[in-house]
């Protein structure tokens, strides 16, 4: 990662609420172009949420999210769907449509965003699916691919349309450590040979030392981030006793 490289998301001030219960509350971070970034933090900790408000799928109660300068919080109709066209997102557990093939699922996003040609959809679908090392299996229903394949099949689907931009909830989450390794190298490779900024939300430590250039931490108790930085940086240097907790796994002390 280029660390003079410009931003390409900017979180500004974000506080989100479901009626009086807060989640998060005043957020403010960057992502640099090219970079792998992960939230992550104890279940609980808004995350998902996070995440879920930078690609506007739920609304802040106050503040900004920028994606390459538009406000994707306030943007409606044919600006909220160019900035959409321009990010992926992978849903937790892949969130492919079981009633389609995997070739299906990937042209869904096409039809819906372009004016190709069917041959032409195909072609690009199927292209993607051999980017993500799924080449052939575009016949295959969901439910006859394994876990791991089901995440790359959902990148797939996530790369339709070229982003720059992609957010990953969870794509670790259920894997076992050989394929959930095998699918880290995918998203280096992805990052680094096609230049695409991820924005990744996971608690899972291995593939958080594997692949991450930065980190924030979200604290369920104080409702914002309570460290930021490189994996490295946060297990032996934060000044916070939890969050060096967290990255070394270690278990709270019992209270005397």
């Amino acid at each position: 990662m280029d660390i003079d490289a410009k931003p390409v998301i900017k979180v500004e001030d974000i506080t989100i609420a479901y009626d009086d219960f807060v989640v998060v509350k005043d957020i403010n971070f960057e992502v640099r172009q090219g970079e792998i970034f992960f939230i992550l933090g104890g279940s609980g900790c808004g995350k998902s949420t996070l995440l879920k408000n930078m690609i506007s799928l739920i609304s802040p109660v106050t503040g900004k999210v920028l994606i390459n300068g538009r406000n994707i919080v306030i943007a409606e109709g044919t600006e909220l769907s160019e900035i959409l066209s321009g990010i992926g997102v992978m849903y937790q557990n892949g969130a492919l449509f079981g009633s389609m093939t995997v070739l299906e699922n990937i042209l869904l996003v096409l039809e819906e965003f372009t004016s190709l040609p069917r041959d032409a959809m195909e072609l690009v679908a199927n292209m993607k699916l051999k980017v993500v090392g799924l080449e052939g299996s575009g016949y295959k229903m969901p439910s006859e691919l394994s876990g791991g394949m089901r995440k790359r099949a959902a990148i797939a689907r996530a790369m339709a349309l070229d982003p720059k931009i992609m957010f990953l909830d969870e794509p670790g989450a259920g894997l076992d450590p050989i394929t959930s390794a095998q699918l880290d190298e995918l998203i280096l490779n992805l990052s680094r040979n096609l230049k695409i900024t991820f924005v990744i939300v996971t608690h899972e430590l291995p593939s958080i030392f594997a692949i991450a250039d930065r980190i924030i931490m979200l604290d369920k108790n104080t409702k914002t981030i309570v460290a930021a930085g490189s994996p490295e940086e946060l297990r032996d240097k934060s000044p916070n006793p939890r969050v060096r907790q967290f990255f070394n796994r270690q278990a709270e002390a019992d209270a005397p």
